[in-house]
């Protein structure tokens, strides 16, 4: 199955191979490149999330992939759906998409928010683990649009390991045996 592919590789010699891992690595830097960038634009640490859990239906359902902005100096108001993160330790967090059900401002002229699952009887004042709102510097964006069950694929590779890496790995031996210009 791979014969005529591993010979093709040995006739390339050193050079060749060098010249398919280059192909690759820029494959990848480009990726990386896009996805700062879309960052940048949207002034968001993550403008792209799947939807994971069920507390958004009827809006947003498991799966779903949404498309995250984080406009400065623009004030959240209530009805707008958030996706926030709530601290565990430093520098993580659990992504929530929820809906604002209330907004405060403080003396101090920052915003608090008030959160809500559509789905979920109750606000989140649990999942804040401690303050009764959430601050803003604490939201990763607000949906601007979404793309229903796209996102599965995200969550099958992240419940099956082995399909994560099986497509990784189909996708990097594709690469590496492809040829150029043809």
């Amino acid at each position: 199955m791979f014969g005529e592919e591993i010979a093709r590789m040995r006739k390339l010699g050193v050079q060749g191979l060098l010249f398919q891992l280059l192909n690759f690595l820029n494959v990848v830097a480009s990726g990386l490149m896009m996805w700062k960038a879309l960052c940048l634009v949207t002034n968001s640490e993550s403008p792209i999330v799947v939807v994971l859990s069920g507390s958004m239906e009827p809006a947003f359902y498991r799966g779903d992939i949404l498309f995250l902005t984080n406009p400065a100096d623009t004030p959240y108001e209530v009805g707008d759906i958030t996706v926030y993160k709530v601290p565990l330790s430093p520098g993580q967090g659990i992504p929530i998409v929820h809906r604002v059900h209330a907004t405060h401002e403080t003396n101090n002229g920052s915003q608090l928010l008030l959160t809500k699952g559509d789905a979920n009887p109750d606000n989140d004042i649990p999942l804040y683990e401690g303050p009764e709102w959430l601050e803003a510097k604490q939201v990763v964006g607000k949906v601007r649009g979404f793309l229903p069950y796209v996102g599965y694929v995200t969550i099958a590779m992240n419940d099956f390991p082995q399909l994560k890496y099986a497509l990784l790995g189909g996708v990097a031996l594709f690469l590496l045996v492809s040829k150029e210009g043809s």
